[in-house]
C-alpha cells in the first residue's frame, strides 16, 4: 500500500483547534480528528471505534492519549492502541508539518481499485 500526502492546511493555526487541542478536518468525503500535543500533530479517526462518538469532543490526557467523551476510552495518539484496556484500536495516519503547510498521509487505492473501484 502506498501513501498519498494530502495538504490539509497552510498552517496549524488554520485547523481551528478547540481548548483541548483537538480539531476535525474534512478531506474529500472523509473526516479526521487532528490532535495537537506537545508541539506535535497527530491524525486519527474522527469517531471512537467503540460508540462512534466524535473524538474532537474529548480531550488529550497528560500522557498523550486521546480520551473519548462518552465512555472515557483512551487511545495512544502515537499508535492508536487502546490503553484503557477495552481492546479497541483507533485508526491513525501520519501527519507532517512542512514549510508550505500541514499534510496527512492517506492510503492510495491499490491498482485493482484504481481500475475497478
Amino acid at each position: 500500500m502506498s501513501l498519498n500526502w494530502t495538504k490539509i492546511a497552510e498552517h496549524p493555526n488554520e485547523l481551528n483547534f478547540n481548548d483541548e487541542g483537538l480539531a476535525e478536518v474534512q478531506v474529500g468525503d472523509r473526516k479526521f480528528c487532528i490532535a495537537r500535543f506537545e508541539d506535535r500533530l497527530f491524525a486519527c479517526s474522527h469517531k471512537c471505534p467503540h460508540a462512534a462518538v466524535p473524538l474532537a469532543g474529548g480531550y488529550i490526557d497528560t500522557k498523550g492519549n486521546i480520551v473519548c467523551p462518552l465512555h472515557r476510552f483512551k487511545f495512544s495518539l502515537e499508535t492508536g492502541r487502546n490503553v484503557s484496556g477495552e481492546g479497541y484500536f483507533l485508526k491513525h495516519w501520519p501527519v507532517e508539518l512542512r514549510e508550505d503547510g500541514v499534510y496527512i498521509a492517506l492510503e492510495s487505492p491499490s491498482g485493482f481499485w484504481k481500475i475497478f473501484g
